[in-house]
């Protein structure tokens, strides 16, 4: 196991690498001049210049890329061209509200996807598996901003039940914390459910077709305990996986998400940092993001040999 955990390691070094190339070369393959847009319209090509040397624009590739993998080492992502503070910092301040968003997305999915599947499962070709099946391809079918408007319509406009926009603190109490999250949360679940019960209920179907899943009937367990005792232990695997990968995903939906909900966190600060062309922030977001994604790899792969003794590296 020590092996197997030093060897994933080691293994994330070169992608990180590779991520690290992809993400620095957004600066080049991006439209537009940085130097060029700090400047200003009414700017000289002389003052131009001189921003691009302040910047180390003008040179090459790949020693840029060395200095600028250098400090990311060290920790610095560098700093915002037009706020001109610490990229790290600016992620930090911007951390919780994605943090809370992503948190409870999860927990929502996992207490309503998983058991729906089961239970379709359970119910194959039963109204009830035509209706968790129908549920997933609605959650599949309508982008995240859509659900998201007419969530706000509905509970927000029409029944003045939720706020519409905005994010308060935990500090600022338990209620008006979870009251702004759980529009933004269930409509970035929506996807994430839908996507998460299908898995669910493949795994459970197949697992329920097996010979120990009718030995342990035979023996007059209850249905609860039959299939959240044996079968759903057995069938843990893919639905860890989809939820691992599903939790990454959530970092793409995250942006959008906050977009329409006006939440103040890091999927804002890189539309923002997009739209002014802020190329440190969404270089740096974009590469924590990507680690982000590896750790979470790596984390499943080391999970598998604890969900299931017979999968051996």
């Amino acid at each position: 196991m020590t092996i197997y955990i030093i060897r994933r390691l080691l293994a994330t070094i070169p992608v990180l690498l590779i991520v690290a190339v992809v993400v620095f070369s957004i600066l080049y393959l991006a439209p537009g001049d940085p130097a060029a847009i700090i400047a200003g319209d009414q700017a000289t090509v002389s003052q131009v210049e001189d921003i691009r040397r302040n910047l180390g624009l003008d040179r090459p590739f790949h020693e840029q890329f060395l200095n600028w993998l250098g400090d990311i080492v060290r920790g610095d992502f560098g700093q915002s061209i037009f706020s001109n503070r610490p990229v790290i910092d600016l992620f930090l301040q911007r951390l919780e509200p994605t943090l809370a968003l992503a948190l409870t997305t999860t927990i929502i999915t996992i207490l309503l996807a998983v058991p729906l599947g089961v239970v379709a499962a359970w119910k194959a070709g039963s109204w009830i598996d035509r209706l968790v099946m129908s549920f997933a391809v609605v959650g599949f079918s309508f982008p995240v901003f859509v659900i998201g408007y007419i969530l706000i319509y509905v509970f927000s406009i029409t029944l003045g039940l939720l706020p519409v926009q905005g994010y308060r603190s935990l500090e600022d109490g338990f209620l008006p914390f979870i009251s702004h999250l759980i529009l933004p949360s269930l409509a970035l679940a929506m996807s994430f459910m839908a996507l998460v019960a299908r898995i669910t209920r493949a795994s459970v179907l197949e697992v329920l077709a097996q010979d120990h899943i009718r030995t342990a009937r035979s023996k007059g367990l209850t249905t609860g305990k039959l299939l959240f005792s044996h079968a759903l232990p057995n069938a843990a695997v893919p639905i860890v996986t989809i939820i691992g990968v599903g939790i990454a995903i959530l970092l793409g939906g995250v942006v959008v998400t906050e977009s329409v909900f006006a939440i103040p966190g890091v999927g804002r600060l890189v539309v923002d940092a997009i739209l002014a062309r802020d190329y440190p922030i969404i270089q740096g977001v974009l590469l924590i993001f990507s680690g982000v994604y590896v750790a979470l790899n790596l984390l499943l792969d080391i999970l598998y040999t604890f969900l299931d003794p017979r999968i051996q590296y």
